[in-house]
Formats: C-alpha cells, structure tokens, sequence
C-alpha cells in the first residue's frame, strides 16, 4: 500500500480555479457559463474528488471517525481526596486543534491522514479523557471542566505539544506520540503551584489507521493515567502542608 500525503492540494485547487477563470467569456453577464468552463468545471470536479480519495496516508477513500477509549487503572498509591478540581481545555497549536490526526513523516513535516478524523478536537477528547479518568478513579471528590460552574480549590491546565503519529523510520510503522505540560493552579490567586511534562509514545502494529489509532488509546490511557497520579499526588501534598501551617 502506497503513503500519500495532502501536501500540494491548496496549490492545485488554485491553480485549476485559476485556469477556469482564464477561459470565461469577459464579453458575457458575469453569471454566465460558457461551454468551455462549464466542461472545465466539471473536469476541475472530477479532479477534486480524485484527489480527496488518493491523498493522504492510509489510501482509504471512505471517510472514517474515530474515538479512542480511555479506561485507567486505579493506582493503590494515589491519595484519595475531598478537595474539587476543574480541568482547562489544552491548549494547542492551530495544526493540533484539530480533529483531523495529524501525521509527521519527517521530522520536520506536519501532514493529516485522509479519510480519517478524530470525533472531537484532539484538546477536546484529551481534555474528556482526563475528566473520565478522574471520575473512573473514585479518588475524588469532584472534578468537571472549568466553565461548567464548578469552584474548584485547584486548576489543571495544560500545554498540547504533539499528538500525532511519528515516522522515526520510514519503513517501518510510526508511534503515537503524545506530549503535554502540565501546570497545577492554586484557585482562585492562579498561583502555580507545580509543573511537569508527560510524554508517551506507543509503536502501532501497523502502518493502517485502525492500527494508528489503537496505538493512540494505549498513549492515551498511559498518559491520562501519568496525570491523574500526580495531580492527586501534589494536590493533596500542598492541601497538608497548607494545614499544617
């Protein structure tokens, strides 16, 4: 199965837009279609939909959508405790607000697969994941997204610095890379109150979407899992030294 990429797909649409407008008929209403671009049209059409079934990795023309399942394994270890949490929205580049899943085939490039798309936006569906791994833990109190209504004591936000599939070697299936910087706010001053990166990557069996994106549940719930951990872990820490003092 061949990769492709959309790279050059803006550039061909303009180019085809701009040789339909050269064959127009100036001395005709501007509504009018003449024979040539009529057919021109139609062949700029039938273009386009050649194009949206070929390009991208994966050669898939049927449009698909995917939404990963993200159930964490309750840690022993981690506190239980009575204080509420709200959770921001990540914030991510333009590239990754997206529901489209991004792909680097080199390291440098930042391409989508065809035919596919996340449910969500990716800050969106890791934001959900983290809320239902909070619930599904039964170590909190409450926990909801911030805006909702919820007085959390603190503020999870986070910085969404890749989540895409990444091409270490061509030749061989990438990994779902996953990597956000996590602050923990002190509510209501938005005093930082720690700070950590979180970084998961999990090889796919095989180059297919299907298996990219059961390559990024797996990154997901190992990382979901990461910080939930130590946001009840430092949470907690900060509340008994609080009242210790």
């Amino acid at each position: 199965m061949r990769d492709h990429y959309f790279s050059g797909s803006a550039r061909v649409s303009r180019a085809i837009a701009t040789r339909d407008r050269n064959v127009t008929d100036d001395s005709r209403p501007n509504w009018a279609i003449t024979a040539p671009s009529f057919f021109g049209m139609l062949a700029t059409g039938a273009l386009m939909i050649a194009l949206t079934g070929c390009l991208g990795l994966g050669g898939d023309k049927t449009s698909a959508i995917y939404s990963p399942q993200v159930k964490i394994e309750t840690k022993s270890e981690w506190p239980s405790v009575t204080w509420p949490l709200m959770i921001n929205k990540p914030l991510a580049s333009e590239a990754l607000d997206s529901s489209s899943i991004a792909v680097r085939p080199t390291p440098g490039e930042l391409q989508v697969y065809a035919g596919a798309q996340w449910a969500d936006a990716a800050p969106d569906m890791l934001q959900t994941a983290l809320v239902q791994g909070f619930e599904d833990s039964g170590k909190i109190a409450s926990v909801g997204r911030q805006g909702t209504g919820l007085r959390g004591d603190f503020v999870l936000m986070l910085d969404m610095r890749h989540f895409e599939s990444v091409y270490a070697d061509p030749s061989r299936p990438p990994s779902a890379v996953i990597e956000v910087q996590a602050k923990l706010l002190v509510n209501p001053s938005a005093q930082v109150l720690a700070t950590k990166t979180f970084r998961v990557s999990v090889p796919a069996r095989d180059k297919d979407v299907p298996q990219v994106v059961d390559a990024f549940q797996g990154a997901m719930t190992d990382l979901v899992g990461q910080v939930v951990g130590w946001t009840l872990a430092t949470g907690q820490t900060a509340k008994v030294q609080a009242a210790a003092n």
